[in-house]
């Protein structure tokens, strides 16, 4: 046999080795190695029990063992008294073969041709594991064989004890006192996942806890007992020596979701946005040990739970909460609705009275519709309306939530919207709405806003435009033609489109270009040709969906302040008549009128000649062109602006209001306040009022709970759910259904 390996040890430290060394071992016992063969024995790196062949006596067989440099343990055979010998010999200097007057185990061969080690072999670690000593005597017993390289070699097992040293915080002595049992069974608990150790509790009541050792055999022990009038704990016993090797597993049965909870808690308090991912390996890097993820997100969501609040709380918690919304900022909207037989929550709704005031004293009458799905515990929907200020920016005007995304919930979305508005203004605006037309919102536009244009929101119709054809010159005509100003240039646009897919003419000829195509709109849009308000909001909306429902709204709140105080703020500096949207607009128009040639027919009519465009037809007093232009956007085109400056007219005159720096102002004039802590809500009060505004209305979680699995990251349109997919065909079988790299029918 080529090779034989003996390993005999405990964890990663002893080793008993027999290996080989290119001698022959034995000829007259009949023992053939094929090669000479070294046992050792001893610490992983420094001990070794060397049996092996003497270069320089063919006929004597030394085993050797000891320290690589003090020591050695010599085997001696001789041929002719057939009598073998080990002893342990000390220094360099000693001849192997002289054995005289040294102690030593005999070495023989039994009648069943194996080789043992006779009597128990104790080896004892000390402390720092840094030395290894023989405590006894090693019987080692060679009898009579024909072949070794069949005989079985039986080994006893070494019995050996292992004390951990761990820093001093883990660290439990006797006398060791704790506040309470839970403390005392925390601080256990630390120590064994310090020392990849498990325990098990043994007896575990008020006034004792004892715990062991999981591992089999072990006798590591620990004892508390509860000190006698107070209620310390205090450690009686404790046996701190194992004989295991420890954990050899992944995870550690002590490393609870409430242990990770408390190891990450100060992380999470700084970065509530750490995740779960961050926090397994922040675990596994500290304390060396591999827990799954479930674990980590359990461990996030304890935490995140004390410190915002628990999602149920956040619902019983709402009636309150529109309460101190309507104090903190007088003339502001706020109610929540439940189910009336059993209080489950079904609908909110908030609009701030800064966004009320300015949406009705300064920005353009044009209001867009959106949602977003929660992803909170309870999922329900964040539906969003929001106005656009005089510089272009979305300017949020109310929010509803509710427990699902229905009809009935967007027609009653619309008509609190209505309300408000109704409210607030002596004559409502004929309004300019923007949505994706689902069913719902289109019910509640023409229940609520029966007056208002609407129009189909370009996103979402070019999404599923897209999604149809999966072209993307087609997406871009599809959006000129949305653009073009005249019906002239829209029918253009679709004749460019037909030109490449007569399929895709045929399906936007389908839906009513009065409804998306600016040519044909009826309303003023000013430009604004979507509603994607949660796209523009994506920054923090999405973070802010995943909170519970008040701290939800609170970080809705809290950005709509910020935005409030950034932008008046801002406008304070400026030092035009116009927004800077509106004013690089006129600049850009003033630019190009240069090239213009104008003829006056009155004090009003203008014939404004281009050598590219021909010949338009301007009406100062009605600020209108041919081009439509000056009507859909609000701020003089070009040839408006031609006919202006031949006459000596302020160009900054004949702009929407809205456009101005001053009604701009007038938007931001209001302050969206704070709302104090809900630990100070009842001290808002007299004690006698407090009594009297108490809310007896308590409102329970919606009864949705979140699926499982990971969400989907992609959101699904009102229009994509009724759409009919396109029918695949199989080339291999001929049927549908299918394509034919799936396909799997027998041809």
């Amino acid at each position: 046999m080529a090779n034989h390996d003996l390993v005999l040890g405990h964890g990663e430290n002893p080793e008993l080795a027999l290996g080989q060394n290119h001698h022959e071992f034995g000829q007259d016992h009949g023992l053939g190695l094929g090669h000479s063969h070294e046992l050792v024995l001893g610490h992983a790196h420094d001990h070794d029990l060397v049996l092996g062949q003497s270069h320089e006596h063919e006929h004597d067989h030394d085993l050797g063992l000891g320290h690589h440099h003090d020591s050695q343990l010599v085997l001696r055979h001789d041929h002719h008294g057939h009598t073998s010998e080990l002893a342990l010999g000390q220094g360099h200097d000693e001849d192997p073969h002289s054995l005289d007057g040294q102690g030593h185990d005999e070495l023989g061969m039994t009648e069943n041709h194996e080789l043992t080690l006779a009597d128990t072999h104790h080896l004892d670690v000390d402390h720092n594991m840094d030395q290894l000593s023989l405590e006894q005597a090693h019987v080692l017993a060679l009898q009579p064989a024909h072949d070794f390289s069949h005989g079985p070699l039986a080994v006893a097992p070494v019995v050996q004890s292992r004390k951990m040293v761990v820093s001093p915080e883990f660290q439990l002595v006797v006398g060791q006192e704790f506040p309470d049992v839970m403390s005392c069974r925390r601080a256990i608990r630390n120590t064994a996942i310090a020392c990849h150790f498990e325990i098990q509790t043994v007896k575990s009541d008020k006034t004792r806890f004892t715990a062991k050792c999981a591992a089999e055999g072990c006798p590591w022990r620990i004892h508390a007992a509860k000190l006698p009038g107070v209620p310390t704990f205090s450690i009686r016993t404790i046996h701190d020596n194992h004989s295991c090797v420890g954990i050899n597993h992944l995870g550690h049965q002590q490393a609870s979701v409430q242990w990770v909870a408390n190891t990450v808690e100060e992380r999470l308090r700084e970065n509530p946005h750490c995740k779960p991912k961050e926090i397994l390996e922040e675990i596994h890097k500290s304390h060396g040990i591999t827990l799954s993820y479930k674990q980590a997100w359990r461990g996030k969501e304890r935490i995140m739970a004390a410190v915002r609040g628990s999602f149920e709380e956040g619902y019983r918690l709402l009636p309150e909460y529109c309460r101190q919304v309507e104090r903190t900022n007088p003339g502001s909207f706020a109610c929540v609705y439940g189910n009336p037989v059993d209080n489950c929550f079904r609908r909110l709704f908030i609009s701030f009275h800064a966004s009320i005031y300015g949406f009705v004293n300064a920005c353009r009458p044009l209001i867009g519709l959106d949602r977003t799905i929660l992803k909170n515990k309870y999922l329900g929907t964040l539906l969003l309306a929001t106005g656009f200020d005089g510089d272009g920016a979305l300017f949020p005007l109310a929010f509803g939530v509710v427990d699902e995304e229905t009809d009935d919930n967007w027609i009653w979305f619309l008509s609190e919207l209505h309300e408000l508005l109704e409210k607030n203004t002596e004559n409502m605006p004929r309004l300019t709405i923007l949505s994706d037309r689902r069913k719902g919102i289109i019910d509640g536009v023409d229940f609520s806003f029966p007056t208002a244009f609407h129009g189909h929101c370009m996103r979402s119709l070019s999404e599923t435009f897209r999604k149809e054809f999966n072209n993307s010159v087609l997406v871009n005509l599809l959006w000129e033609a949305a653009n073009a100003l005249t019906v002239i240039e829209f029918e253009t646009k679709l004749l460019e489109i037909e030109d490449t897919s007569p399929e895709a003419v045929c399906w936007i000829r389908r839906l009513p270009p009065r409804l998306w195509a600016t040519a044909y709109f009826e309303g003023t849009r000013y430009g604004h040709l979507t509603a994607n308000i949660t796209e523009s909001l994506n920054s923090w909306i999405l973070d802010a969906s995943g909170l519970p429902i008040i701290q939800m709204m609170e970080c809705i709140r809290r950005q709509l302040m910020t935005w409030f105080n950034e932008r008046r703020e801002a406008s304070m500096q400026w030092t035009t008549i116009l927004v800077p949207a509106a004013e690089r607009r006129v600049q850009e128009a003033i630019e190009r009128a240069r090239g213009y040639q104008v003829a006056r027919a009155n004090e009003a009519e203008f014939e404004v000649i281009s050598p590219h465009e021909g010949t338009n037809i301007v009406d100062i007093r009605n600020r209108c062109c041919l081009c439509r232009g000056w009507q859909l956007y609000g701020v003089p085109c070009a040839h408006g602006v031609a006919a202006l400056l031949s006459c000596r007219q302020n160009v900054h005159r004949y702009t929407e209001s809205c456009f101005t720096v001053a009604t701009y102002r007038k938007t931001y004039s209001q302050t969206i306040h704070p709302i104090p802590d809900k630990t100070l809500w009842n001290e808002m009060y007299d004690p006698g009022q407090a009594e009297e505004n108490k809310v007896d209305i308590i409102i329970n979680p919606p009864k949705s709970l979140r699926p499982p699995g990971r969400p989907r990251k992609k959101r699904i349109r009102a229009e994509d759910r009724g759409r009919i997919k396109r029918v695949v065909h199989c080339s291999r079988c001929n049927q549908t259904g299918h394509f034919r790299t799936t396909c799997a029918a027998p041809i």
